[in-house]
C-alpha cells in the first residue's frame, strides 16, 4: 500500500504545503497530497483507487493513533486488537459528519468499513460516534453455546474468530433464496458451518451484543442459481457465476464425473446450478444451460 504523511495544524491555522519525501540515498521524490483549511483534509494529487473487494464492518474502540505510519489499533468486540491501515483516501466521519483524519483520537468508539489490500486491512472510511457504536459481521459459525448464548464466527481472510452473544430478544432469521428461508428459523440453526451474517451492538462491558442473525445457508440446505459464468476450471471443478437475482458472484464445486454436462460449458454461458450447501462450500449437483 502506498503510504502519505499528513500534514501538522497548529492552533487554528491550516498550513497548505507541498511536501517532498525522499531518502538519504537520494531517491527520487514523490509529491504529497496538499490540504486545504478547514475540517476536512482535500487531496488534490492523484491517489489509487480504494482496495477492490468485498469489505467488512469492524466495531470497537480506537487505541494507538500513527500518523507517522498511517496506522492505527482497533480493539475489536470478542476479539484481540486489529491494526488497520489508513491514508487520504480513508473517509472519517464524526456523528455523521466529515471531519479530518486528524480527528481520530485513541478511546474512541468507531465502526469501521474495512478491506483487504494485500495481506494489510485498509480503513475504507471510519465512522466514530458519541454513543456505542453499531456494526456487522458474517461469516461461518465456529460453534455455538446455548447456555452462555456466545457464538463464534470465523472468515476465511482472518484467523482471529469473533465472539458475540446472542440474547434471547435478537431476531433469527433465513434470508436468501426461498428454499433456505422459506424454513423456520432459531437458535438450532446456529450449527457449525452454517454461513450468517450478525448486526450487533456494543454491551455495557464492551461485548458484541448480537441483534439480529440472519442464517444465509445452513449445512443441508439446496440452493437453484442462474447466472453468466465468469470463471470455470475443469481441473479443480469449480466454477464462478453472477446471479443477477441479488448481483452476487457464487463459487460452486462440481464432479465432472458425475455431470458431464459441464464439457460443453465455456466462460459466458447463462447456466442454472443447482447445489446444496455442506458447510463449507456449494456442491452442484445438476448444471444446465439456459
Amino acid at each position: 500500500m502506498q503510504r502519505f504523511l499528513s500534514a501538522a495544524a497548529l492552533g487554528c491555522l491550516a498550513i497548505v504545503q507541498t511536501a517532498i519525501m525522499s531518502s538519504a540515498a537520494g531517491q527520487s521524490a514523490l509529491p504529497r497530497a496538499e490540504l486545504r483549511s478547514g475540517p476536512v483534509s482535500t487531496v488534490v494529487t492523484s491517489l489509487p483507487p480504494t482496495p477492490p473487494g468485498r469489505s467488512t464492518i469492524l466495531g470497537g474502540k480506537i487505541g494507538l493513533v500513527d500518523s507517522v505510519r498511517d496506522e492505527l489499533t482497533l480493539a475489536v468486540y470478542g476479539q484481540r486488537s486489529t491494526r488497520i491501515f489508513f491514508d487520504e483516501r480513508t473517509l472519517v466521519y464524526r456523528n455523521g459528519v466529515r471531519t479530518s483524519l486528524r480527528d481520530m483520537r485513541p478511546n474512541d468508539r468507531a465502526s469501521i468499513q474495512t478491506v483487504l489490500d494485500g495481506t494489510n486491512v485498509f480503513a475504507v472510511s471510519v465512522h466514530m460516534l458519541s454513543a456505542s457504536p453499531e456494526g456487522e459481521y458474517q461469516g461461518r459459525v465456529l460453534s455455538y453455546n446455548p447456555q452462555t448464548t456466545e457464538l463464534s464466527l470465523g472468515q476465511a481472510s482472518s484467523r482471529v474468530p469473533i465472539t458475540l452473544r446472542v440474547p434471547s430478544a435478537a431476531s433469527i432469521v433465513r434470508t436468501g433464496q426461498t428454499q433456505s428461508s422459506s424454513a423456520s428459523s432459531g437458535t438450532s440453526d446456529l450449527v457449525k458451518g452454517s454461513l450468517v451474517s450478525v448486526s450487533f451492538k456494543s454491551g455495557d462491558k464492551g461485548q458484541a451484543i448480537a441483534t439480529r442473525v440472519s442464517i444465509l445457508a445452513a449445512p443441508g440446505d439446496t440452493f437453484v442459481f442462474t447466472g453468466d459464468l465468469s470463471s470455470l476450471d475443469m481441473h479443480k471443478g469449480l466454477l464462478e457465476l453472477t446471479d443477477p437475482r441479488d448481483d452476487k458472484s457464487y463459487e460452486v464445486t462440481f464432479d465432472s464425473a458425475r455431470l458431464p454436462a459441464t464439457f460443453r460449458l465455456h466462460d459466458g454461458d447463462h447456466v442454472r446450478v443447482s447445489a446444496t450447501f455442506d458447510g463449507a462450500r456449494y456442491v452442484a449437483h445438476d448444471i444446465a444451460v439456459d
